[in-house]
């Protein structure tokens, strides 16, 4: 067994899985001990408290952090990790879970616990988000951030309503900011060039949301962006990307740029508010930096199938 873990924290977000999946988590707790590996169950209460628990787990020098939830739960998790040397690994729950999709961990949770005994740990750098100080703190983010238009939708979302919902809720409002966004300008600037966009997709990983990959040459092993930037505002362009997103052709679209970097700011052309996300969740508004700070995280990857 490539991971020599005994004493692991298990993060779990009850609001991220049926009973079901709770049945299904039961049996991955099983098979994790039945290999030696105990793991203490600690459920989220509330929004930002897997922050605090994954940052106990460095200050007792725990051997692993599981996180059982979604994007939310586990870049509240990367946040009390980063900088530290206890590794994260990842069950997957939630609404889309893009790192689980990243890493190709199975939705079924016993399969899922075998493929994290299997893992390597693996240093890899995070992506850092710095927003106007009057709008939001500065977040690390491990799979993808974003300015622009889909940051709004995410906005958007009403979290009662994504938890009932799930991914629909993102259809949802993705359809309403379609008809009433303005889709207002800012400034893309990194050392290789600079533009004015909608959109900026901030990638570490080559999955965005759902079905999608976007910035397909993205490498979590890699300390570098991609970046996905949008130069239009007209939202029936917006609206015939989405059969070509789905088609996996967006990288041959008008008016859609892709390059890496490992820095970018954005900030304000248009005197509107500019709102970002950080793996799915609203961070914050422009003006904003967003960073590659490498050797910043420990993650159990397991070996490609």
């Amino acid at each position: 067994m490539p991971l020599e873990i005994r004493d692991a924290v298990l993060i779990v977000n009850p609001r991220a899985g049926s009973g079901r999946r709770m049945h299904q988590l039961d049996e991955a707790r099983r098979i994790l001990s039945g290999s030696g590996m105990e793991t203490e169950l600690q459920h989220t209460e509330a929004s930002g408290e897997a922050v605090f628990l994954a940052r106990r787990a460095v200050e007792q020098s725990r051997q692993l952090v599981i996180v059982c939830g979604g994007d939310g739960t586990i870049n509240e998790a990367v946040n009390g990790l980063a900088g530290s040397k206890v590794p994260l690994g990842v069950l997957p729950a939630g609404t889309a879970n893009i790192l689980a999709k990243e890493l190709s961990i199975p939705w079924n949770l016993p399969r899922a616990a075998r493929r994290l005994l299997a893992s390597r740990l693996r240093r890899i750098a995070l992506g850092l988000a710095v927003p106007a100080k009057s709008s939001g703190e500065p977040r690390y983010f491990v799979s993808v951030a974003g300015a622009g238009a889909d940051a709004a939708v995410v906005a958007a979302v009403n979290p009662q309503v994504k938890d009932q919902a799930g991914i629909l809720a993102y259809w949802h409002q993705g359809f309403r900011q379609l008809l009433k966004y303005d889709f207002p300008r800012f400034r893309v600037q990194t050392a290789e060039r600079a533009l004015d966009a909608s959109l900026v997709i901030v990638g570490r990983t080559k999955h965005y949301g759902g079905p999608f990959q976007i910035t397909t040459e993205a490498d979590l092993l890699q300390p570098q962006f991609e970046l996905a930037v949008v130069t239009t505002r007209s939202r029936w362009r917006y609206l015939a990307y989405l059969p070509v997103l789905w088609a996996g052709r967006l990288r041959r679209a008008r008016h859609v740029q892709f390059w890496k970097t490992t820095s970018v700011e954005c900030v304000p052309v248009d005197a509107y508010d500019v709102m970002i996300q950080v793996d799915g969740e609203p961070a914050g508004q422009l003006p904003a930096k967003f960073w590659v700070v490498p050797d910043a995280l420990t993650l159990a990857m397991p070996d490609p199938m």
